[in-house]
């Protein structure tokens, strides 16, 4: 059994229950199941209120399903394959500003990005659901398989789904499936220069 997470100073308890595990239980999820994880999702705050985000997404058993398994590495795959939906976070790389049509490179679309997966990912842990961010895909792949083009990125995949027993997973595997901690605020946080 691990230790609960405890924080420092008062949060809300879904900031400590959400983590990302590997054991997924196989089971299913339906479009209305992820609706509300989009929903909360485009809620982010963005540069110019741009919303550069995009979900690209695909259900166990659904026509697009092998595709996004195909896309993940394969160390990856042998998990994720578990988890009852993929999506792939794409950002726009090009933005307009308010009230213009002359598109010139975002330099805040990732992080703006990386603001909606948190939403995300705190909504499904709202909704019991457990959510595994991943790196490790064939960024190629991903951005033919959800059409990305010249214009996105594609950011990361995600694993979505209910969790499982951690014996499915590898012996090294399973020993890692637990909340990982964090480094206290006083080595994050800092008042005036990085010391």
């Amino acid at each position: 059994m691990t230790a609960p997470r405890i924080a420092d100073h008062p949060i809300d308890e879904y900031f400590l229950a959400r983590w990302s595990p590997r054991a997924f239980d196989g089971s299913t999820l339906t479009e209305a199941d992820l609706k509300p994880l989009f929903e909360a999702a485009r809620w982010a705050p963005s540069a110019y209120n741009y919303q550069p985000w995009r979900f690209g997404w695909a259900v166990k058993g659904d026509a697009h399903w092998d595709d996004y398994v195909s896309a993940l590495l394969p160390f990856n795959a042998t998990w994720a394959s578990n988890a009852a939906a993929l999506v792939f976070i794409l950002s726009d790389t090009l933005i307009a500003a308010p009230g213009s049509t002359e598109y010139k490179p975002a330099g805040t679309n990732s992080f703006d990005a990386g603001a909606a997966w948190g939403y995300l990912a705190l909504q499904a842990t709202r909704l019991g659901l457990a959510t595994h961010a991943m790196a490790g895909f064939d960024a190629a792949r991903a951005g033919e398989i959800t059409g990305a083009g010249e214009r996105y990125k594609v950011e990361v995949a995600v694993a979505i789904g209910r969790r499982g027993d951690p014996s499915t997973l590898p012996e090294a595997l399973a020993a890692r499936e637990a909340p990982s901690p964090r480094l206290p605020v006083a080595e994050i946080a800092f008042n005036g220069a990085l010391g």
